[in-house]
């Protein structure tokens, strides 16, 4: 199937708008109309400094829409992919009362009240009806801020958008909620290949009943359009026929629809105007915000977004998907958009793409600079300037173009992405923000870097890190460092070193001119994959950041005399630390259980129902398992005379579709997974009902296979 030309940098629009328009209305979520207008007035721009708070955060509107869609590729692309098997996705990846959702109970929090269901076994869309959980929990608005993914797999079909809408919304949702879902569904999809607003509502609303009061909505305001053309005096009448007092609950669906629409209707087809709308209206402002941005990056595209002031900037594609496959936390709009639009090539049965031969920092998208940023400014003056630029590039056609001027000894232009927790999200007040590192010791970094021809002296360029420190901050490590003469390309290769157990925050480019000439490096692609040799304990020093790698889904992890104390209150728990990208390893780890009903080490840990793992397990057996959702396969077992309080070495292999165990250093089994293999993923240490303690975690990759 032909899929829309310029699909990817769509969908990159998409992401785009959805990020942008969320961080816009974020730090005044909830605000009325009259507030808004006295504190800010018209929001034209970004108001985070106005309100003291980080412009990147964790949010549920963006972790949500991208963690939901993950559905898609774990159950193999399956177009028939039911609403029981997204449940299982939400049980997966979420972390209940820490990641993803706004944990506010049962029958207060539509989403908290729908995860309860589907943990008690009550499978979707049972877990999010109207018949179980009530008209005003199952019609809150939460069925459309998680929906744009599904509307950006599914390009120029807005039928097929609609039904994907409405099996993942009806999770959580019913009713009214389902057709908002749809409708904004539906309107993205088509956006790809129609830029008229009118018919993109044409369409949607040929996909729900007559009868819903979305449609009524919708046909209303676009009355409205026609006979009052001042977009506050429509307000008033939404606040009037379809305001929060006639819409119980904490955020209902349908006053905040309409505020959508308002933007859309009166923004005259400009990004700007219309996100102003939407969010100096009020109500759920990061929502709707991030609705209206996504769809209006799918329909202008990237244009769109640069025609009014610097949207992307200050954002440098940075965004936060916290989820138990934490692996995954630090990312930006370029990952994400290749991720969400290779589903939708599957989808359409072509072949996905990665560019430049998968690297993880390409700069393939106009504009992209992938969270790379310029060090702060020293003394006033700014050492680099970046821009996404065409050519230089061996294997592709953008690069990422680091401009440098004024260095000194001891000035050096530097510039870099995260690879872990950026001290501006220690500061967040909002939701937990759960990531594993993306960079470990023993992984091989590469990166393609080119000289401009035009250079006057030659550059000196070194790659570095930023590691944790141990008694907080942030150290420097160097790599291989060489000299550039214009028009010179080179290619590093970097064997991480051993960080001392500290986490690696960030790395980057390191450039010195000899005095200070001015000149150009361009940095083709940066990449790592594979797993690392790394070895996890407690290090010395008292910054906590060697915690915060391992994201934490048990009910308490405490650090004693042992650095990792697991307690699990019910059912199983999992600390998990590592990426999708460790493919074949070894891990060890010694387990010392102290009244548990299990405890072991896992591997390929895909989330929280997708592993495998070697148990200390009931009945005085070892046990090799795999958890694939809701099941439990026993892949091997014998009788093992464990007891509670000894200490057992723990050895688990992944190599291909083989899996070896040892404990205490005797090879207990090896076997194959016929079913479903689970061919990468992180460490992990399992805990079940009780509580376990372990010292030491290592990961040895896997030199042969």
């Amino acid at each position: 199937m032909a899929l829309p030309a310029n699909y990817e940098e769509k969908v990159y629009a998409g992401v785009l708008g959805k990020i942008i328009g969320v961080y816009l209305g974020r730090p005044f979520e909830g605000w009325t109309y009259d507030k808004i207008m006295a504190e800010l007035g018209e929001v034209w721009y970004y108001v985070h400094e106005k309100r003291g708070v980080p412009l990147v955060v964790t949010d549920d509107d963006i972790s949500g829409t991208f963690t939901f869609l993950r559905a898609l590729p774990d159950f193999d692309h399956d177009r028939n992919i039911t609403p029981a098997q997204i449940g299982q996705t939400w049980l997966n990846y979420l972390i209940e009362g820490r990641t993803v959702l706004w944990w506010g109970g049962l029958g207060n929090s539509t989403e908290h009240t729908a995860y309860l269901r589907l943990k008690k076994g009550i499978p979707a869309p049972q877990s999010g009806s109207i018949a179980l959980n009530g008209k005003v929990v199952a019609e809150q608005i939460g069925a459309q801020i998680f929906i744009d993914g599904w509307a950006m797999v599914a390009p120029g079909q807005p039928d097929l958008a609609a039904d994907l809408a409405r099996r993942a919304a009806s999770v959580s949702h019913d009713g009214e909620a389902i057709y908002g879902a749809q409708v904004l569904a539906a309107m993205e999809s088509q956006a790809f290949i129609e830029p008229s607003l009118n018919r993109l509502l044409d369409v949607a609303t040929s996909l729900i009943p007559r009868d819903s009061l979305i449609y009524r909505l919708i046909a209303d305001l676009r009355d409205w359009r026609e006979k009052t053309p001042d977009w506050r005096e429509a307000r008033k009448l939404i606040v009037q026929h379809y305001g929060y007092d006639r819409y119980g609950g904490n955020c209902h669906m349908v006053p905040n629809h309409a505020l959508i629409l308002l933007g859309l209707l009166y923004g005259e087809d400009d990004f700007q105007k219309t996100l102003m709308i939407t969010n100096t209206a009020g109500w759920d402002t990061d929502c709707n915000s991030g609705n209206v941005g996504c769809l209006m990056g799918i329909k202008n595209g990237l244009q769109g977004i640069h025609a009014g002031p610097d949207w992307r900037g200050p954002v440098a594609d940075r965004l936060y998907l916290p989820t138990a496959e934490g692996g995954s936390c630090i990312t930006d709009a370029v990952q994400v958009a290749f991720r969400v639009a290779n589903i939708g090539r599957t989808l359409a049965g072509l072949p996905p793409v990665h560019p430049k031969r998968g690297a993880r920092f390409h700069f393939e998208l106009p504009g992209a600079v992938q969270g790379f940023r310029v060090e702060p400014l020293v003394e006033g003056r700014g050492p680099a300037q970046i821009e996404n630029v065409i050519g230089h590039s061996r294997l592709g056609r953008h690069s990422l173009a680091i401009h440098y001027a004024h260095t000194a000894p001891g000035q050096p232009a530097r510039v870099a992405t995260p690879t872990f927790l950026p001290a501006e999200a220690l500061q967040m007040r909002s939701y937990s923000l759960f990531a594993s590192p993306t960079l470990y010791p023993g992984q091989v970094v590469s990166a393609g870097i080119v000289a401009d021809a035009n250079n006057a002296q030659p550059a000196v360029c070194r790659l570095y890190l930023q590691c944790h420190a141990p008694e907080g901050g942030l150290t420097r490590l160097y790599g291989p460092e060489t000299t550039l003469v214009a028009g010179e390309e080179y290619t590093f290769t970097w064997p991480i070193p051993e960080t001392g157990g500290w986490p690696i925050a960030e790395i980057g480019l390191e450039i010195q001119s000899p005095q200070g000439a001015r000149g150009t490096l361009y940095l083709d692609y940066l990449d790592w994959k594979g797993a690392p040799t790394v070895l996890f304990t407690r290090p010395e020093g008292t910054n906590p950041a060697w915690r915060l790698a391992w994201v934490n889904a048990v009910t308490d992890f405490m650090s004693w005399d042992e650095p990792f104390r697991l307690i699990q209150n019910e059912g199983t728990g999992l600390l998990i630390q590592g990426t999708l990208d460790w493919e074949n390893y070894r891990a060890e780890a010694d387990v010392t259980p102290h009244m548990v009903n299990a405890a072991g080490l896992a591997i390929r840990v895909q989330g929280l129902r997708r592993y495998y793992a070697l148990l200390l397990a009931p009945g005085g057996r070892a046990r090799l398992i795999k958890q694939w959702y809701d099941q439990t396969s026993v892949l091997a077992e014998a009788p093992f005379a464990w007891e509670y309080g000894q200490t057992y070495l723990l050895a688990l292999e992944g190599n291909g579709n083989h899996l070896s165990a040892w404990v205490n250093g005797e090879k207990l089994f090896e076997a194959e997974d016929p079913e479903h293999p689970l061919h990468s993923g992180a460490v992990g240490l399992v805990c079940t009902e009780g509580r376990t303690a372990t010292r030491v975690v290592k990961v040895e990759k896997l030199t042969s296979y």
